[in-house]
């Protein structure tokens, strides 16, 4: 629910709405009716279901993870920097080697930058978040194939 400026909209429903409503109301002070003083519900009149993108590897859980590969989890909650700075190339991409201590990315929390390091040696096969991308304690970051 959000309301600026005398407007006022608040959407509700099930995680698949079924039902659909629009009303027009008098101002919420209870003057004159105008166009900012409009209530508006609004609920998706169809079931839509989005497809959801494949994920390019199985949850983190230990048991469903192939043979080798190990997945880098934030220590911290904060927001994830592929790069030193806007300009610079990323630390990593999939693809790259990398060693057991070598720099994977950044997560910022509270403006300070908290430099991620690999905790094994291996090939990079995923990076999962976005760059600039809030992350939460625990979250996947990066899916490494052990060599």
């Amino acid at each position: 629910e959000i309301e600026r400026a005398g407007f006022r909209i608040r959407i509700e429903g099930p995680a698949r709405p079924t039902a659909a409503v629009l009303r027009r109301g008098a101002s919420l002070a209870g003057g004159d009716p105008s166009p900012l003083a409009e209530v508006a519900t609004v609920v998706a009149s169809t079931e839509v279901s989005a497809p959801r993108p494949a994920s390019p590897l199985p949850p983190a859980s230990p048991d469903s993870l192939p043979e080798g590969l190990h997945v880098i989890t934030s220590p911290i909650v904060g927001t994830f920097y592929r790069a030193p700075n806007p300009d610079a190339p990323p630390f990593v991409k999939p693809g790259d080697q990398v060693g057991k201590g070598m720099t994977l990315c950044i997560v910022e929390a509270m403006k300070l930058m908290n430099e991620i390091e690999s905790d094994v040696s291996g090939t990079v096969v995923a990076v999962y978040p976005q760059n600039g991308q809030p992350v939460e304690f625990g979250e996947k970051l990066f899916a490494i194939q052990v060599r």
